[in-house]
């Protein structure tokens, strides 16, 4: 079948400069975001010619499925040879070019706070989610008795860190449970009901890695700061995946990480901290006094690579040359694909509001009576797909995440594995 672009090159609507650049680069990603700049990004979604496009810059295998980029990312051509090429500069003189590869950072620096909505001054680029966030968790300063409140399905190990600092401070953690799917006004009521006088923190997800429940950050945010609390957010599975600025959360801390929904490198994340809460914060690491306020006190990590960091960069304008709008709606798009074609099932239950401002690439759904592990090990034998199956006390279902790369005849394949295993009510023997 020809692409768009192949067509649009015949017919001469890209000009010829176009025909110079490197195939599949970020330059064609421009040109075929371009040619679909008067479509909505509902009629993009559904566009096969703009997404083989956007396919096509990635090197993947594609005897594989990964429905599993809830986990981590590939990253696209342009970004994995930027990681290469900074590592070879490095390698050269790694004392000499580390150091200027490193002050060159400044740069993805602003290109991020930009692109979330803060100041430069307030982001510390970290090496993922969890790094980010217990820099917060840890760097506060808590008493015995102070009492933290969170949500029993946030991240394990986030969770963890908070029962690290109830053996060694003494404070008290509060684990909220919720039904899933759930509304955001249940949850922000059930973190108003629960706080106390001798509460000092809430902790919460923008959306749950398990289910993709989304959460009213900007409306607990200002719930705590008109309560005097510190307001902590997980945003591990929200930069980049679906639209939004610090102006619509008002949190105080908010950690990221950039290998999932950028298709950064892996090891890279980012730590927004708002400017008055900086010199109050410790660092994971001991930084000295001098640094007090400044967001870099939050990178003293030691001798580390600077490259991953340096090819975020070009990740950020992967994602810019696709667009946040674009790029949610086909998540929604791949998601719906599945999704109305299971929920009438009634041997299905899907763990996640598809309401649309609600879920876009990350949801969660199960075959009532069938074991989760053992679909995706069938999915994984059967189909070679990779997908993650999240089992609790409450519910268990398959975590599906697509990305950009992923074609609706991957969707369609695990689609008809789960229909086949529904109807018979079992794994199909093979």
């Amino acid at each position: 079948m020809v692409s768009r672009r192949t067509f649009l090159r015949g017919t001469g609507i890209l000009g010829g400069a176009v025909l110079t650049t490197k195939a599949h680069g970020l330059e064609d990603v421009v040109a075929a975001t371009q040619s679909v700049s008067s479509q909505t990004p509902e009629q993009v979604a559904q566009d096969e010619f703009y997404w083989r496009e956007i396919q096509s810059a990635f090197t993947l295998d594609r005897t594989l499925t990964n429905l599993n980029n809830g986990n981590s990312c590939p990253t696209p051509r342009v970004v994995h040879e930027a990681l290469k090429r900074y590592l070879d500069f490095s390698n050269q003189l790694p004392v000499h070019y580390r150091g200027q590869l490193q002050r060159n950072i400044e740069t993805v620096r602003r290109g991020l706070a930009e692109e979330f909505g803060c100041d430069p001054e307030e982001l510390a680029i970290t090496r993922n989610s969890s790094e980010a966030l217990q820099i917060a968790q840890n760097g506060l300063d808590l008493q015995a008795g102070d009492e933290v409140i969170t949500t029993d399905q946030d991240y394990g190990r986030m969770l963890t860190t908070w029962d690290q600092r109830v053996r060694r401070d003494g404070i008290t953690l509060t684990r909220l449970p919720f039904p899933v799917p759930t509304t955001q006004d249940d949850l922000y009521t059930r973190f108003e009901q629960a706080i106390t006088p001798r509460t000092k923190v809430l902790h919460f997800c923008h959306i749950t890695n398990l289910t993709g429940q989304l959460f009213p950050v900007q409306r607990l945010s200002r719930l705590a700061r008109e309560r005097g609390l510190v307001t902590i957010c997980d945003g591990a599975h929200a930069f980049a995946h679906f639209p939004f600025k610090l102006r619509d959360l008002e949190c105080d801390y908010y950690g990221t990480s950039l290998h999932k929904w950028l298709l950064a490198p892996h090891g890279t994340g980012f730590l927004y901290v708002r400017r008055e809460r900086i010199e109050k914060t410790w660092p994971l690491q001991a930084a000295p006094a001098r640094q007090d306020g400044d967001i870099r006190k939050f990178e003293a990590i030691g001798t580390h690579p600077a490259a991953p960091k340096a090819a975020i960069a070009e990740a950020l304008a992967f994602h810019q040359a696709i667009g946040a709008e674009r790029k949610a709606a086909r998540l929604r798009f791949l998601t719906m694909r599945w999704a109305d074609r299971l929920k009438d099932n009634p041997r299905i239950r899907i763990h996640s509001n598809l309401a649309p401002g609600q879920t876009w690439g990350l949801a969660n759904v199960e075959v009532i009576g069938v074991d989760t592990r053992e679909i995706s090990s069938y999915m994984w034998d059967k189909y070679r797909i990779v997908i993650n199956a999240i089992v609790r006390d409450e519910y268990q279902g398959l975590r599906v995440t697509p990305n950009v790369y992923t074609r609706p005849q991957d969707i369609d394949t695990f689609t008809n594995a789960m229909e086949e295993i529904a109807d018979t009510g079992g794994i199909p023997t093979q």
